[in-house]
């Protein structure tokens, strides 16, 4: 009998609830590893779920779980900083990457700090895997995401704290009803975003082009 991806997922997912839930604030910093790393885990309502049953300690579960978020995402970028550079230079001149390398230092702390603070399905490891491309430096990769996840987490914590814990069931019932309006909306952000940033690493406005090989 031949299990699909998305139960298999489910499965591992239930595994690592299961042993990592009860270690309290360690677990929700080792779900968040995972989470930016590897297997995708409903880190934001793990998050709700600690904050409602442990109001004090909701500082502590956000600080832990960004510091886990940005543990986890060193992966895409160092796999980006191991071969992007490679995969890039195939497709571009060294002459073309270097201007943009130069565009992604003059704001790459934002560049990747604002979309570390959108919620999914914000594409944050495509920003990653970019950073780790062009070199930034890991002590602010890693700041940039911390603080990202942490406002992110903070403001789901202050809503968790002022409206209880059925806000997490209002909003999944919210969204279910209006999911093409929210699916809509989510992809307009996210396009604006991506141009935000796109336009701010490549200097647009001074007419620099965007990464398109050369004829």
């Amino acid at each position: 009998m031949k299990i699909s991806p998305v139960a298999l997922l489910n499965k591992l997912n239930i595994m690592m609830l299961a042993a990592l839930k009860p270690l309290g604030v360690w677990g929700i910093g080792a779900l968040a590893v995972i989470d930016s790393s590897t297997i995708p885990v409903p880190i934001d309502a793990l998050l709700i779920d600690y904050v409602a049953h442990d109001h004090r300690r909701f500082l502590l579960y956000c600080l832990m779980a960004a510091i886990g978020s940005a543990v986890g995402s060193l992966l895409p970028y160092y796999l980006g900083r191991a071969g992007g550079e490679l995969f890039l230079l195939k497709r571009i001149n060294r002459q073309r990457y270097e201007q943009m390398r130069d565009r992604f230092e003059k704001q790459e702390f934002l560049a990747i700090m604002v979309p570390a603070m959108m919620p999914p399905p914000t594409p944050v490891k495509l920003f990653e895997f970019a950073a780790g491309v062009f070199e930034m430096k890991p002590l602010w990769f890693f700041s940039a995401i911390c603080l990202g996840k942490f406002v992110r987490f903070l403001i789901w914590a202050i809503i968790t704290i002022t409206y209880g814990p059925t806000i997490l069931h209002t909003m999944t019932q919210t969204m279910r009803h209006h999911h093409s309006l929210i699916l809509g909306v989510g992809g307009i952000l996210i396009v604006l975003l991506l141009v935000y940033v796109l336009r701010k690493v490549f200097d647009s406005r001074r007419g620099t082009p965007l990464p398109v090989e050369e004829k």
